[in-house]
């Protein structure tokens, strides 16, 4: 992660960080070019996709909740992931599937520093943690996590947002309707693409007049958090239309809609996952979030080599913000 970023503009954008996730220049199809500032870490996107593996660390999330609950299990499960070919290890102690229920800060706390303590020194890799609490995410930023990701968008919790502003850290804002105790009862919208898309510039926009800079912030339109199966699938069909403000997170790994189209449960949902991540890309996400690293790793090289063939063969880098 230390190869020097020669872009004048990137360099003014990323004054007081010290290093770079780099690759080859080429932009796929549909993906604008930004960095993401998170501490002393400078994250290029749109060269090439990346990818977030998903370590829960609790016992009922609705995938691998209980796997990796221990420290020790925890631990070696990110290492894994790190060798798997992960950019960033996503940490998260409470689980937000539907119908889940609230767990109190320090049992947040109990599960969630431990793992981002040992990740961090191991140093060889991006640290972020999932989490609604301003007390969790204080502590994570303390121990050197590098990226807080808030399914509220940072409305959760008052203090988060002052927390965001007093740190340095990278900061995922996430559209989600209602709670996860409740976002899967009707959820309705009158233009789901408009709305999430309004909502996330808004959050945006507040962060930014509170002196947050720009290359800090990233969105993610949070597919399944408060959204119908054909809710969803309209938002990955316009992911392309969020990429020109800022970079764009997917995360749809495994998700209970995919079981709807697919009727497969959870463990059987490796192939929807990947096909939906493929498309992601193809509309110009610049980071999934995964549960299955290796797998979702090489569809990424595959179709970020395709994207990059499909538009040299023209002699024209096609521009997605024109």
């Amino acid at each position: 992660m230390n190869r020097r970023i020669e872009d004048s503009s990137i360099k003014h954008q990323a004054s007081n960080t010290k290093h770079s996730i780099s690759s080859p220049q080429s932009l796929p199809s549909k993906r604008s070019s930004f960095i993401w500032a998170c501490r002393d870490q400078v994250v290029q996107l749109g060269p090439r996709t990346l990818i977030m593996g998903i370590l829960n660390v609790t016992p009922d999330s609705f995938f691998d909740g209980g796997n990796y609950f221990t420290l020790d299990q925890a631990i070696q499960r990110g290492l894994t992931m790190v060798k798997e070919g992960a950019d960033i290890i996503d940490v998260g102690g409470e689980s937000t599937q539907p119908d889940s229920v609230r767990i109190s800060v320090q049992e947040e706390l109990k599960r969630v520093i431990p793992v981002v303590r040992e990740l961090v020194k191991q140093g060889n890799t991006l640290i972020s943690v999932d989490t609604m609490k301003a007390d969790v995410a204080r502590e994570a930023v303390r121990e050197g996590a590098h990226i807080i990701n808030d399914i509220s968008g940072l409305t959760f919790d008052p203090e988060m947002v002052e927390l965001v502003c007093q740190s340095r850290v990278g900061v995922l804002i996430v559209h989600m309707q209602g709670q996860p105790e409740n976002m899967q009862q009707n959820p309705t919208y009158e233009d789901v693409i408009s709305e999430v898309h309004e909502y996330l510039l808004s959050r945006v926009a507040v962060l930014v007049k509170k002196g947050v800079a720009l290359n800090r912030i990233a969105i993610d339109p949070g597919i399944g958090f408060g959204k119908t199966v054909e809710h969803n699938l309209k938002l990955l069909m316009a992911v392309n239309r969020f990429t020109c403000q800022r970079p764009i997170v997917v995360g749809l790994s495994r998700k209970r809609f995919l079981g709807t189209l697919t009727h497969r449960s959870t463990d059987e949902r490796l192939s929807a996952s990947l096909g939906a991540a493929a498309y992601a890309i193809g509309r110009g996400a610049h980071v999934l979030r995964v549960h299955d690293v290796q797998e979702t790793g090489d569809v990424a090289k595959v179709v970020d080599r395709l994207l990059k063939e499909e538009y040299n063969g023209t002699g024209m880098e096609p521009d997605p913000c024109d």
